[in-house]
């Protein structure tokens, strides 16, 4: 019975719509009528500005940490990473917002916080200096995810729940930036602009 409930949590939390709460909350704005009508951070960020952005992608990443230590928190014997896995299935269809979510990044990276802070920090720095080299947020997060699985392999050999998950979560990346791919090829994906 705890393993259903924290399931169900885990899915239920990852599905609570950072962008719709604080479009609508504070901005009076539907994050899905504009931009890329993506629910994540990126979008926030473009549609609504920096502080919008920010508490977005905090939240996202907070989801998917809080989920992943729900095992922990509840004392059930359930791998975590595997836990939060269903939080990221929650943000990329949350049925809070009709199955319309994010691309799984930022909620990815908050399992990978609360299983290994460090490992997070160097997804986070991967991603940073990709962004400064690219100006694709896109880019950045497919790169940082596949680096993030060739570190697990390199960094982690034998934990293989950690590996797994972290190749489950590259998949989802790169199946949620598919459109994003096909406009870094034809060069009309969006780029950041540094000040």
């Amino acid at each position: 019975m705890l393993t259903i409930i924290i399931i169900l949590s885990a899915y239920l939390i990852g599905s609570i719509p950072s962008g719709l709460i604080i479009g609508k909350t504070f901005y009076n704005i539907d994050i899905r009528e504009h931009g890329s009508k993506n629910l994540g951070g990126t979008n926030t960020f473009r549609t609504l500005g920096v502080k919008a952005g920010l508490a977005v992608t905090t939240m996202d990443i907070l989801k998917g940490t809080l989920a992943t230590l729900l095992p922990f928190l509840l004392g059930a014997d359930l791998n975590a990473m595997l836990v939060g896995v269903i939080a990221v299935i929650g943000h990329m269809f949350p049925i809070f917002a009709n199955f319309r979510g994010g691309k799984a990044v930022a909620t990815s990276a908050g399992v990978i916080l609360a299983y290994e802070p460090l490992f997070f920090l160097i997804a986070v720095i991967i991603f940073f200096i990709s962004l400064y080299i690219s100006k694709y947020v896109s880019l950045s997060s497919m790169i940082a995810s596949l680096l993030a699985f060739i570190y697990s392999l390199v960094f982690h050999t034998g934990d293989w729940p950690l590996i797994t998950v972290i190749g489950i979560f590259m998949i989802f990346i790169f199946y949620r930036h598919r459109t994003n791919i096909k406009r870094i090829i034809s060069k009309t994906e969006p780029k950041v602009k540094w000040l």
